[in-house]
């Protein structure tokens, strides 16, 4: 019994120098994991980037859109092939985008730094401009060119488009962002529909900003913006102008020239429970180029032009919980960009059925500026005034719908009348003469727009909207057009007339 028990206790050391062999030979315990945590710093979707104190946020959308009755997504058909109401016209236009986003913040010292990107790639399904070959008819064999603004895509592929890219430190915003005179809801107080005028617009610019934060929601910016891309119309050369750019509405050779001085912007707003009001400034530099072909000709100095505009927003009024007024109005001297922004037209050709007084068709030309010169002449700077709003109902939390409108007024002064209209009635043999002759004009826009959201992040829209064009020349006056084989119009006699259009917008959008 003493052998037996002496074997066990060997025994059972023997398995206990085994197992302690054993873990030994287990890897290091590895360290904790640092998961992702949530940021609540900066509200819902924010995380700490792993290994640091900077709060991120990623997001985007995916949208698919039709457009029935015009060329653009989204705009009206008021200027070439689609102004054009013929063969070549698009009776739709479809587009896919998608949008990614990224938003970074970090609590310093001086307060929140901030950047913030926004990328798209959009593949719009495309329209026909001429510049083809020629078809055995004689005419233009029209082929697919890029339509729309920058980034709006071809039907032989897509295209990139930055949206906002910009940083924020200590009060100063630098980067691509929207205008600081802009009001928060831009060009869209209740619609999808772009091109509508009557204030400043949402197309973003490149700017140095400061905003000083009063408390008690009064915030105060001030801002250097370039003023080449989304601030600049048309300056025109009356003396260039030709009988084919006079028919598209072009009162001339648009004679820009080089930048010189950024366009300076001042923004006050008041924002509170109830809604928010805003009130802005700019002044716009007008760079001309030369009179002639080369330097010795000489050229027109500069003028500066201003903008002015007041936004107010209503929220939660009695109709119903969530519902809003938003209206702005606007007034510019040479500086038009402020009341037409860049998703509006700067010319306008618009073409209706059979003229009443025998001419082959009738037509509607407008064309804006922010100022006119002839050679050896100074700068005559274009006035212009307008306004938009909507109206929009909630229905429920599933439905709404909203009314809007707007509205741009152009107005030229007498010298500037006498210029173009001594090209117009020289150049297209305006049937009325001087006398009938007013470059002046109205561009509107009201609509109707329903969402449909069945579940949050995912909205489906129906958006119509009635355009008009109210021009100015004497009522029932022709001019003889030349033979323009861009839009296929023959050349003859066309009635002036007050024009309009109607589009439809079907948009599905899933935000993430």
């Amino acid at each position: 019994m003493k052998l037996k028990a002496q074997a066990v206790l060997l025994g059972s050391a023997a398995m206990l120098a085994g197992g302690a062999g054993r873990a030994a030979d287990l890897p290091v315990k590895a360290k904790a994991i640092e998961y992702v945590k949530i940021c609540s710093l900066y509200g819902a979707g924010f995380y700490y980037i792993p290994g640091s104190d900077t709060c991120i946020k990623l997001g985007g959308y995916i949208r698919t859109e039709a457009v029935l009755g015009s060329n653009s997504n989204y705009g009206s058909a008021n200027n070439s092939v689609a102004g054009a109401h013929n063969r070549l016209s698009n009776y739709y236009t479809s587009r896919a985008r998608s949008d990614f986003n990224v938003d970074t913040r970090t609590a310093t010292e001086y307060g929140m730094l901030r950047t913030y990107a926004d990328v798209i790639f959009t593949w719009t399904s495309g329209g026909y401009t001429g510049g083809g070959t020629t078809a055995l008819n004689g005419s233009t064999a029209y082929t697919g060119n890029a339509v729309g603004a920058s980034g709006s895509g071809s039907i032989t592929g897509g295209a990139l488009g930055i949206y906002y890219a910009f940083i924020q430190f200590a009060g100063l915003t630098i980067g691509r962002t929207q205008s600081q005179f802009s009001s928060p809801w831009t060009n869209y107080p209740g619609n999808n529909y772009d091109g509508l005028p009557g204030g400043g617009g949402w197309e973003i610019v490149n700017q140095l900003s400061y905003t000083a934060d009063f408390g008690q929601g009064i915030t105060a910016s001030f801002s250097i913006e370039d003023q080449v891309i989304r601030d600049t119309t048309n300056i025109w050369n009356v003396s260039g102008a030709t009988a084919v750019g006079l028919a598209t509405g072009a009162y001339g050779v648009n004679n820009i020239g080089g930048s010189r001085a950024p366009d300076l912007v001042a923004m006050l707003r008041v924002d509170q429970p109830w809604g928010l009001f805003q009130a802005s400034v700019a002044a716009h530099d007008n760079h001309a180029g030369y009179y002639g072909a080369d330097e010795t000709t000489g050229h027109p100095g500069d003028k500066w032009g201003w903008a002015g505009q007041l936004a107010l927003s209503i929220k939660n009024i009695p109709t119903g919980a969530g519902d809003t007024i938003n209206v702005q109005g606007v007034y510019t001297n040479g500086a038009t960009g402020y009341n037409f922004h860049p998703y509006t037209s700067y010319t306008y050709a618009i073409y209706g059925g059979a003229s009443l007084g025998g001419a082959y068709q009738t037509i509607g030309l407008a064309g804006l500026s922010d100022s006119v010169f002839v050679a050896g002449a100074g700068q005559e700077l274009t006035t212009s005034y307008g306004f938009n709003g909507a109206y929009t109902h909630n229905w429920n939390p599933y439905w709404n719908t909203a009314i809007y409108g707007g509205l741009g007024a152009v107005r030229y002064n007498d010298t500037a009348k006498g210029y173009i209209c001594g090209a117009f009635v020289a150049t297209l043999s305006l049937s009325a003469g001087r006398a009938g002759c007013n470059p002046d004009f109205n561009y509107g826009a009201v609509g109707l727009i329903t969402r449909w959201t069945p579940v949050k992040n995912m909205t489906f829209s129906a958006d119509l909207t009635y355009a008009m064009l109210d021009q100015k020349y004497a009522s029932g006056s022709t001019v003889t057009l030349p033979l323009q084989s861009i839009i296929a119009k023959p050349g003859a006699p066309y009635e002036l007339k007050d024009q309009n259009s109607l589009t439809l917008l079907l948009r599905a959008q899933r935000n993430w």
